[in-house]
């Protein structure tokens, strides 16, 4: 049955701004950008499957076209319409074009698609903004205050423990947030659902024999659409209404959503690539290219997003500002941000308009900028990205926890920097610890579990002879390689490692990010590149939460403590300078022997004590041993309570409430090998 009477429609010339589709009363305005284009066609479809249109409209460039804005108003349209676009104009790949009319192209503005673009029946839909849902309050929760769990939308829910109704779906995080509320978090990081392209890798799984695809989503295409294949239905814009009940359920619960946003590269690849919406629209315009017009390849996917180029720093804007102001997104985490500073010739710029502009930008004021200060080109700037509005994954921080609690020699230094802030990253003027987004773990790599059980990935499952994923983990086996038949000291030595891993991150300052999982030691088999593995590798076993049980209440505790503590969440770097009033230091570092720590001797053993005030009502006092063997520790002065030894069982590992906390009887404490302990000062006698 036809969706529409396309004879009934009436065409009219459109407004050439703003870009994309918009929904009247009385018709729907479609307005897309070509400069190199000679004729463009607007495509209406009946049903998702259909692979021939119902209808063509031809813009007329007399009345159709506004310098490089081609725009037509359709009467008699409404929302829920399938569309397509057809572009005609020069094919000369050595300029940078490549131009098919035969190809139906995707809306780059679209709002939500349909269909499956693996057979050709991906179509765009007419959407009618909701802007105003005025019952929903963003949070805005203080970056300093924030803690962030990277889950995959589908992984968190997909396997059949998650026990919720509608696996894999955004309704289905709907109904973990209690479990995420109950653990501690403040802002869910999904990693990218926005509408991704073709996903079949051409391999099989070696271990399923199912076909290999493209699961974690970093290959958009509609950079405007939240991803139907995660939705309970998707055949007009239903998903949209489902997203947005995701994040208002979020914000009810106190919570923020962060996006995964991927503006370094599309889905179309390289000239080998398909033609699904830039390339065909103005490939010149939105991909960096060489003298030769062929593609260059900073993002290591093939093509690189021309992101400095006038018109597309437009269109990201414009993207950013529709997440923020209609879907009610908090915040994005950027992927390959460095490319995000490259111009038009590939060169990083040290002042990129883009990313200037996103900080500056007034709708985008409130929300959480992060990057991923690097890129598959050389890039590298953690601790230097362009503006100090935006936060950064701290990379060093993830590299020199792995060293320390590895074991390496040298390492008393990089770690307690590492631990207070990482000063040496963020100390200049406007930037401060809250800059440092922390995380031992993150989709890419090892997760915590496998961090602490192999020595070397295992990433046959994937069909590439091992050879895909990093051979630089910094990781350890704790005696045994691999996650099979674990003799007890070896669990219980896992056990006490990933305890370290994660009471480190909650008492560091910065902004802590833990991956999901980790707290109840999901595991991918030692694969530390699961990109394309959409089955139980990759989700999460809700069933190991009987197992890890212990592991999943300390890293609860370890939330409370760090929010029961503000010194933890401290905004500004700790001076080590005495205060003029009370003359007590802020911080001060110490041996085993409770003097001076010699910052250059090879062994890992040390402790800090930090001193009351501004807002922290007692003294911290912390003490880590890296080393084979029993360390004691002479503590400062003072009367002293463990609130944290990762060396104690389950139920003692973390005392939250300092009432049941016992007083030391003596000033000295033994830490067994591998592990830390905390304390709070007991109030003086009045």
């Amino acid at each position: 049955m036809a969706r529409y009477d396309y004879s009934q429609l009436v065409l009219r010339p459109g407004r050439p701004y703003p870009t994309g589709p918009v929904v009247y009363d009385n018709g729907v305005r479609f307005a897309v950008f070509s400069r190199h284009a000679t004729r463009v066609w607007l495509a209406f479809f009946d049903d998702i499957g259909d692979k021939k249109p119902a209808r063509e409209f031809f813009f007329d460039p007399e009345f159709h076209r506004t310098g490089d804005m081609w725009s037509v108003f359709v009467q008699g349209l409404g929302p829920g319409a399938y569309y397509m676009f057809r572009m005609d104009g020069p094919f000369e790949p050595a300029a940078g074009h490549r131009f098919n009319p035969d190809v139906y192209l995707l809306d780059p503005y679209a709002k939500a698609f349909v269909g499956d673009i693996h057979d050709g029946t991906m179509k765009c839909v007419t959407v009618h903004d909701e802007k105003d849902w005025f019952e929903d309050r963003p949070p805005r929760i203080p970056m300093h205050e924030t803690v962030i769990y990277e889950a995959h939308l589908k992984g968190l829910t997909a396997h059949p423990s998650s026990g919720v109704d509608a696996p894999g779906t955004y309704t289905g995080l709907i109904d973990k947030i209690p479990y995420l509320k109950d653990l501690g978090v403040t802002a869910v990081e999904l990693l990218p659902i926005h509408e991704f392209g073709e996903t079949y890798l051409g391999r099989t799984s070696l271990i399923t024999g199912e076909p290999l695809i493209n699961y974690w989503g970093y290959s958009n295409i509609g950079f405007f659409a939240p991803a139907g294949r995660y939705a309970q239905s998707a055949v007009e814009y239903e998903h949209l209404d489902e997203f947005r009940r995701m994040v208002r359920a979020l914000h009810d619960a106190g919570m923020e959503i962060i996006l995964d946003v991927v503006f370094n590269h599309t889905s179309e690849g390289n000239e080998r690539g398909p033609t699904l919406c830039f390339r065909g629209m103005d490939n010149a315009i939105y991909y960096i290219l060489d003298e030769e017009g062929e593609y260059c390849n900073y993002s290591g996917c093939g093509n690189t997003v021309n992101c400095n180029h006038p018109l597309v720093r437009d269109f990201i804007l414009d993207c950013l500002r529709y997440w923020v102001a209609v879907m009610h997104v908090d915040g994005f985490r950027f992927d390959l941000a460095s490319i995000l500073g490259r111009d038009v010739n590939g060169e990083v710029l040290e002042e990129a308009p883009l990313i200037r502009r996103i900080a500056e930008d007034p709708v985008l004021r409130n929300t959480k900028l992060i990057a991923e200060a690097w890129d598959a080109g050389g890039a590298y700037q953690v601790g230097s990205f362009c503006d100090v509005r935006w936060a950064e994954w701290n990379g060093r921080y993830r590299d020199d926890m792995r060293r320390y609690w590895r074991g390496d020699p040298g390492m008393r230094g990089p770690f307690a920097t590492r631990l207070t802030g990482s000063s040496d990253l963020y100390a200049l003027e406007g930037r401060s610890p809250e800059h440092s987004i922390n995380f031992i773990t993150c989709h890419d790599g090892f997760t915590l579990r496998d961090l602490v059980s192999y020595k070397e990935k295992r990433n046959w499952a994937n069909g590439e002879g091992n050879r895909d994923g990093s051979n630089d983990n910094l990781s350890m086996n704790c005696g045994a390689e691999g996650d099979i038949d674990e003799a007890p000291e070896v669990y219980e030595l896992r056990l006490r490692m990933q305890k370290n891993f994660i009471a480190s991150l909650f008492l560091s300052l910065g902004v802590p990010m833990l991956l999901g999982g980790d707290e109840f030691g999901r595991t991918q088999l030692g694969n530390n590149n699961a990109y394309c593995q959409d089955n139980e590798i990759s989700w999460h076993d809700w069933d190991l939460l009987d197992e890890y049980g212990e592991l999943h209440e300390f890293t609860r505790g370890m939330m409370a403590f760090r929010k029961q503590n503000p010194v933890l969440q401290r905004r500004k770097h700790f001076t080590g300078e005495a205060d003029p009033v009370t003359g007590r230091r802020d911080i001060t570092w110490f041996g085993p022997d409770g003097g001076a720590l010699d910052w250059d001797a090879p062994e890992g053993t040390l402790g800090c004590h930090i001193a009351a005030g501004n807002g922290q009502p007692v003294d911290l006092c912390m003490i880590f041993n890296n080393t084979e063997r029993e360390v004691v520790f002479q503590l400062p002065e003072g009367a002293w309570t463990v609130r944290v030894d990762t060396a104690r069982p389950g139920a003692r590992d973390v005392v939250e409430d300092a009432q049941h906390a016992k007083p030391l009887a003596e000033s000295r404490f033994s830490l067994v090998s591998h592990a830390l302990a905390v304390f709070t000062a007991l109030p003086k006698p009045a």
